[in-house]
C-alpha cells in the first residue's frame, strides 16, 4: 500500500546506528576516514530504476520540445545564487535516512536540495506526462519545473510497516523549481518563495493529518530572482527563486500514460508518444512490479492482472478523495496530470482548507466554472478515472474499466461515511439513518455559516445523554447550542459570502443571451455558473433583511434541532453497553484523534509566506510544528512568533516591495488570532491562483 500515514514516529522510521554499520562493513579501513567526513547527503545510495526500466529520450537538445517514445529526458539542474534552507521537515528527511539537524548544518545542504549540486549517483531527469486540464486535453505536458534527483535506496532498519506501504525499497527524490526542462512551455522552470512555502507545509500538514500524500523534506530559497505578476494585472515585481525536495515511491500519475493518446476530437491535440503502445506495456509492467507486487504475484494472467490493478486504482482514489472531503480540503486543479497512480495527493498549488462550510467552495480563483469545487472532487477523480481507463486501452479491455468504474461511488460512500461516523463518535453501531443525519449536519454548518473543521472539533463536548446526568436536557442541548453558535458567521460575514462575484451588468447579458442565443452562451458561460451567481444575488437579498438578533435567533433554532437528533443517536450508541464511562471516553478519544485542531488554513500560510519574504523564517518552522500535531495542544504553540516578539530574522534579506509587505505584516500582528481560531476578517481577501 502506498498510504503515507503519519503513526510512523521518527525513532520507528530509520534506526541511526545502523547506517554507520552498513558503512564501516562496506568501507575499507583506509577509506573509512574520508566516507565518515563526507557529507550525509554524498553517502545517499541511488538505484535509479526508473531510467532503466522506462524509455529515455536520447536527445540531449536544450530547450522547450516535443519528446517522441520516451517517459524521461535528461535535464541539467540550474544553479541558484547563494541557496539557502528556509526551513526542513526532520520525519520527511528520515524516510532518506537522514538526520535533519545534521542536514541543516551541512554547508552543502541547500546547494544539493535545490539541484545547484548534484549528488553522487543522481541523474536528473524530467518526466514526459500529458493532460486534461479544465477538461480539455492539453497535450504534452511534462515536468516543467520539477526534476526527478534519482531513487534513494531505503536504508537499512526502516519500519517494515512503511515498506508494505512502499515496497519497491527506494524513494524518488524531486527538486521542484530548478530551472528549465524539455516540457517548461513559456515558462522559466522556476518557483517562488510563496508557492514553495505552501507546498512544503501543506505536503505535511496532510502527513500528519493521516491524509495520503506525497512528502517536503526542505525548501531552499536563494538570492535568484525572476518576475512574477502575482494577481496578472500588470503589477509584476522580482521574487526570490526557491525550490522544494519533494519525496514519494513514485511520481508517475495518470497523464503518464495520456502520451499515446491519439488525436482529440475537440482539441485535435494528440500524445507526443501516439502510436508507440509497446512504451504503455512497459509502464504498466514497471509501476505494477515496482508498486503493486502482491498484484503482480496473484494475477499470472496479464489481462486480469491490469484489470486488478485499476480496480485498486479506483479503491485507493476513492478512499483519498473521501479523506478529503472529510478534512475539508480542496485541491483547486484536478487535472489528471495532478492525480497520484499511487492515490495519493499530488502537486500542491491553489489548494484551500474550507473555514466557513460551503459546498460551492473553490479554492482556486482561477476556476471560474467552479469544475474543481468542494462538492465536485467526487465526480472529478471519477471522471479522472474514466480517462485513465480510456488512455490504458487496450491493455485495459473497455468493458472490464466500465465494470471496474461501476463500484467508485459505492466506495466512496462507504468511505465517506466511515470517515464521518468517526468524526461523529458513532462507534458502536451503523444506523440507516446516520447518512440523513450527516447531511442534515452539513446543511445546518451552511445555512449558519459554521466553521468546517472547529464545529467537527466541538462535538466531542457535547454531552452524551445518560441516567447519570444530573444536567437537564433542555440545559444540555442549550449549553450545546452555546458552543456551535461560537463557531457560526455573522451577519456581516454571511454578507460578505455571498456577495456575487460577477458584476451585476455581466450577469443580466448573460441572462438575455442564454434566452436570445443559447449557443453563444454556452461558450462563454454555463447554467451552473450562473445559477450559483442567482442563489447568492436570493441570499444576500434574504440577509439585506435580516438583523444580527434575528440572525442568531434563526442559528439557534438550527443547532437545537440538530444537537437534539445527534444527543438521541448518542444515547443509541449506550444501549446494551455495559461500561458506560469506557464507551464515553472511546467516543472523545476517537473524535478529537480524527478531528483536529488545527488545518493549515490560507491566512496561517499567509502569514508564514509574508514573513519569510521580510527575512524571517521562523514562522514556517513554527507553523511546521504545529501541523506536525494538529490533533493535540501545544502549549506555547498557540500563537504566531511574532506575538511577543518571538520571531527572529534570517540573514536580514529583504525583497522588492519591503514597505508594502512589511505594513501587512505590522497590521496582522496588531490583532493576532491562535492557529486554532476562526480566520480573521483580512483572510477573505487573501487570493489564490
Amino acid at each position: 500500500m502506498a498510504y503515507l500515514g503519519p503513526r510512523l514516529g521518527p525513532s520507528r522510521v530509520f534506526l541511526s546506528g545502523v547506517s554507520a554499520l552498513r558503512l564501516l562493513s562496506s568501507a575499507g579501513m583506509d577509506d573509512m576516514g574520508l566516507a565518515m567526513s563526507r557529507s550525509s547527503l554524498e553517502r545517499l545510495e541511488f538505484d535509479n530504476v526508473a531510467l532503466k526500466k522506462l524509455p529515455l529520450d536520447p536527445s540531449e537538445e536544450q530547450g522547450v520540445r516535443q519528446v517522441k517514445g520516451a517517459c524521461f529526458s535528461r535535464v541539467t539542474p540550474q544553479p541558484l545564487t547563494k541557496p539557502r534552507f528556509v526551513a526542513v521537515s526532520h520525519q520527511a528527511l528520515a524516510l532518506l535516512g537522514l538526520d535533519g539537524e545534521e542536514v541543516v548544518n551541512d554547508p552543502l545542504g541547500p546547494e544539493y536540495f535545490s539541484g545547484s549540486k548534484v549528488m553522487l549517483g543522481s541523474e536528473p531527469a524530467a518526466h514526459c506526462y500529458c493532460g486534461h486540464q479544465f477538461g480539455q486535453f492539453a497535450g504534452q505536458l511534462g515536468d516543467g519545473a520539477a526534476c526527478y534527483l534519482g531513487e534513494v535506496k531505503v536504508p537499512s532498519g526502516q519500519d517494515p510497516e512503511l515498506l508494505r506501504e512502499n515496497p519497491s525499497g527506494r524513494w524518488e527524490i524531486q527538486v521542484k523549481g530548478a530551472g528549465l526542462t524539455p516540457y517548461s512551455r513559456q515558462a522559466d522552470g522556476r518557483k517562488v518563495l510563496r508557492s514553495s512555502i505552501r507546498e512544503f507545509l501543506c505536503s505535511e500538514a496532510m502527513f500528519f493529518l493521516g491524509v495520503p500524500t506525497t512528502r517536503a523534506g526542505s525548501v531552499v530559497t536563494s538570492d535568484s530572482r525572476v518576475i512574477r505578476d502575482v494577481y496578472y494585472n500588470g503589477h509584476a515585481r522580482h521574487e526570490r527563486c526557491s525550490v522544494v525536495l519533494r519525496i514519494a515511491p513514485t511520481f508517475i500519475r495518470f497523464g503518464s500514460f495520456e502520451i499515446f493518446k491519439p488525436a482529440d476530437e475537440f482539441t485535435g491535440r494528440q500524445g507526443p508518444s501516439y502510436g508507440r503502445d509497446e512504451i504503455r506495456g512497459q509502464m504498466m509492467d514497471y509501476v505494477i512490479e515496482m508498486f503493486y507486487p502482491e498484484i503482480q504475484q496473484n494475477y499470472p494472467d496479464r489481462v486480469e492482472r491490469n484489470v486488478a490493478f485499476f480496480r485498486e486504482v479506483v479503491l485507493r482514489t476513492a478512499r483519498l478523495v473521501a479523506q478529503w472531503q472529510c478534512v475539508g480540503f480542496c485541491h483547486g486543479v484536478l487535472n489528471t496530470d495532478n492525480m497520484s497512480i499511487l492515490g495519493l495527493t499530488l502537486d500542491y498549488g491553489p489548494y484551500g482548507f474550507m473555514d466557513r462550510f460551503d459546498p460551492d467552495f473553490i479554492c482556486n480563483a482561477s476556476d471560474n466554472s467552479g469544475r474543481y469545487s468542494y462538492q465536485a472532487q467526487p465526480a472529478i477523480c471519477r471522471w479522472n478515472l474514466v480517462k485513465l481507463a480510456e488512455a490504458l486501452a487496450p491493455e485495459l479491455p473497455p468493458d472490464r474499466a466500465e465494470a471496474v468504474l461501476e463500484e467508485y461511488l459505492d466506495l466512496y460512500n462507504r468511505f465517506y461515511l466511515e470517515n464521518m461516523r468517526k468524526k461523529l463518535g458513532l462507534l458502536k453501531k451503523e444506523d440507516p439513518e446516520d447518512e440523513i443525519m450527516i447531511t442534515k449536519l452539513l446543511q445546518t454548518m451552511h445555512n449558519t455559516g459554521a466553521d468546517f473543521t472547529n464545529t467537527f472539533r466541538s462535538l466531542s463536548l457535547i454531552s452524551c445523554p445518560t441516567e447519570e446526568n444530573s444536567e437537564g436536557e433542555e440545559d444540555s442541548v442549550k449549553k450545546a447550542t452555546d458552543l456551535l453558535i461560537e463557531q457560526c458567521a455573522s451577519l456581516e460575514e454571511l454578507k460578505a459570502a455571498n456577495k456575487p462575484t460577477m458584476d451585476p451588468r455581466d450577469l443580466a447579458m448573460l441572462l438575455s443571451m442564454a434566452q436570445s442565443n443559447p449557443t453563444l452562451f454556452q461558450m462563454i458561460s454555463d447554467r451552473a455558473t450562473i445559477a450559483r451567481q442567482l442563489e447568492r444575488l436570493s441570499k444576500l437579498k434574504d440577509l439585506m433583511e435580516t438583523t444580527q438578533e434575528e440572525l442568531k435567533t434563526k442559528q439557534a433554532e438550527d443547532w437545537t434541532s440538530w444537537i437534539t437528533q445527534y444527543r438521541k443517536r448518542l444515547a443509541r450508541e449506550l444501549e446494551g453497553q455495559s461500561d458506560v464511562q469506557a464507551v464515553q471516553e472511546e467516543r472523545v478519544r476517537v473524535m478529537d484523534s480524527t478531528n483536529p485542531r488545527v488545518i493549515l488554513r490560507n491566512y496561517i500560510a499567509q502569514n508564514a509566506i509574508e514573513a519569510a519574504e521580510n527575512g524571517d523564517f521562523s514562522e514556517v518552522q513554527r507553523v511546521l510544528k504545529v501541523l506536525e500535531k494538529p490533533f493535540s495542544s501545544q502549549p506555547g504553540l498557540e500563537l504566531p512568533a511574532w506575538v511577543g516578539g518571538g520571531g527572529t530574522s534570517a540573514e536580514g534579506e529583504r525583497d522588492e516591495g519591503e514597505e508594502q509587505q512589511q505594513e501587512a505584516t505590522t497590521s496582522m500582528a496588531r490583532n493576532p488570532v491562535p492557529y486554532d481560531s476562526k480566520p480573521p476578517a483580512w483572510a477573505h481577501e487573501i487570493c489564490v491562483t
